[in-house]
């Protein structure tokens, strides 16, 4: 479990394919503190750690992990967003995200807004009643509020802050992201969908 306050930018140092797999080898100011089997979200993916080794750190992103985010497209040099799991008792600072991305969104427009930005993404497909106005988002591992929302489009505001400390900064047109969609949306909606 995440809160989507990305901790730290890490660096992919070196991509190695493993049959249908990859394998990232990620250097960052906090891989040394990680320990083997440990969750770390990149990019809002939940990945185990298989390695570390001084500054650097390895993962494993399988398939489904592939098929469904934007992991599979990193290249050497690519900077990803890195957030330790949740600690029992810690501060909630973002929402809940359980590292669980559910699909990718494509990066439409990007205003300068004097010091602030506002992006707009859009979607591959409709995914009805979990975009809510004013509601939150995982954005490559950053809890967000939507707004200007859509069937298929959101926009999203970024402080300086988190734009000088993610990888947001670096999001160009027709990019890819990952998306989390809210927690509680998606068991409300199932189960509303059970009822009829």
């Amino acid at each position: 479990m995440f809160t989507g306050i990305v901790e730290v930018l890490g660096e992919v140092v070196e991509i190695t394919k493993n049959q249908e797999n990859i394998v990232l080898q990620v250097q960052s100011s906090i891989s040394s503190e990680f320990k083997i089997d440990q969750s770390v979200a990149h990019n809002g993916v939940c990945l185990t750690v298989t390695k570390v080794d001084a500054d650097k750190h390895e993962v494993v992103a399988i398939k489904e992990t592939l098929d469904k985010s934007n992991i599979g497209l990193l290249k050497v040099g690519d900077k990803v967003n890195l957030e330790r799991a949740l600690k029992m008792g810690d501060r909630l600072d973002g929402h809940m995200v359980q590292g669980h991305v559910d699909t990718t969104a494509i990066c439409q427009n990007v205003t300068n807004q004097d010091g602030s930005y506002v992006y707009r993404f859009e979607l591959k497909q409709k995914h009805e009643g979990l975009l809510v106005e004013k509601g939150s988002i995982c954005l490559n591992g950053i809890s967000l509020t939507v707004f200007d929302v859509t069937e298929t489009a959101f926009s999203v505001a970024i402080i300086p802050y988190t734009f000088e400390h993610t990888n947001i900064q670096y999001i160009q047109l027709t990019d890819s992201v990952n998306i989390e969609f809210d927690m509680m949306g998606k068991y409300i909606k199932q189960l509303m969908g059970k009822r009829g």
